[in-house]
């Protein structure tokens, strides 16, 4: 009697340990997730996290807590999560400069974009426009190619720091035209674009939402989109390649990832519920308030993606002799 007790005791241990760790993922999240964002509070990317979080926090039923990890174009936080166990409790929004340029633009990178994570899913593409300063004269895109030409010290233009978005968008375009532009590096965007609107430099490939409001001033000039299609804000300003200027890129997008090694449920379950926020028709209102818009996609459309923009940029990048210190 003590023996069949014993074997029937010892199965059912078994079988629960072999049905625990099913059990947990089922069961995922069991607590508080913690989301990553390699800006500090009040950025763009930290605006996002904020208002998917709170979304993400209702239908995963836990609390999502955002931790900003800004430093060194996004090095400290990506490499936060690279080090993270791979349990989904851990993620990070991160975007095309962590992701597709950083590996480009450093001699040495403590993490690796391929290999250190757990692609999740496309969270949203960022416009960007180039713009001019008023005091410029520049109205045209014909007329910033002209005056580019006549310039012989080379037309200058702000950026938010070596090997940004906002810099890399204006050495392709200067490319692409066979133009010499003149690189005035900025401490972050906001300062970039006061030089354009102060009339410090001539141009500025600005995120879209943060120059509406001096385009609609009157103290810029919109020149070119510089994304895929135009933008309802904007609806007489042509793309770069309406203009003739094929890029092959956008220059910004944002992500979910995690560390590498994720479980396949859980990223599953995390992409269906943040696509599914990105759907909600609150959630498109208040990011195209933000100028910000949804993208569709699997985690391996995502990380696919990435790919293909790395190894434009980093040809790009190489090309013209880029480097961050």
């Amino acid at each position: 009697m003590y023996r069949r007790r014993f074997i029937a005791l010892a199965l059912a241990a078994t079988a629960l340990l072999c049905h625990g760790p099913a059990s947990a993922q089922d069961a995922y999240p069991s607590r508080p997730i913690r989301l990553i964002v390699p800006q500090s509070a009040g950025s763009g990317s930290d605006v996002v996290a904020r208002l998917l979080s709170e979304k993400l926090s209702q239908d995963l039923g836990q609390s999502i807590v955002v931790d900003n990890r800004p430093g060194a174009n996004g090095i400290v936080a990506m490499s936060t999560v690279a080090k993270s166990t791979p349990d989904g409790y851990t993620l990070l929004l991160t975007g095309v400069s962590q992701i597709s340029f950083n590996p480009h633009l450093y001699a040495s990178l403590p993490y690796n974009p391929q290999k250190d994570y757990t692609f999740i899913s496309p969270v949203v593409d960022t416009p960007f426009v180039l713009i001019a300063s008023k005091a410029s004269g520049i109205t045209s895109m014909q007329g910033f190619i002209e005056k580019a030409r006549q310039k012989s010290g080379g037309l200058p233009f702000s950026s938010a720091g070596v090997g940004n978005s906002t810099h890399l968008a204006m050495e392709i375009i200067a490319d692409k035209l066979g133009l010499k532009l003149t690189h005035v590096a900025y401490k972050g965007s906001g300062p970039a674009l006061t030089g354009v609107v102060a009339g410090e430099v001539d141009a500025m490939a600005s995120v879209l939402g943060t120059a509406l409001p001096q385009i609609a001033a009157g103290t810029v000039v919109p020149l070119a989109v510089i994304g895929q299609t135009r933008v309802k804000e904007l609806p007489n300003v042509p793309t770069l390649k309406e203009a003739g200027i094929d890029v092959p890129v956008m220059p910004s997008w944002w992500a979910l990832v995690g560390p590498a090694g994720m479980d396949a449920k859980t990223v599953g379950k995390l992409n269906a519920t943040l696509q599914a926020a990105l759907a909600d028709p609150q959630i498109k209102a208040r990011l195209a308030a933000l100028y910000l818009y949804p993208v569709v996609g699997t985690p391996d459309a995502m990380k696919q993606r990435a790919i293909q923009d790395s190894n434009v940029w980093g040809d790009f990048i190489k090309k013209r002799g880029i480097q961050s210190s």
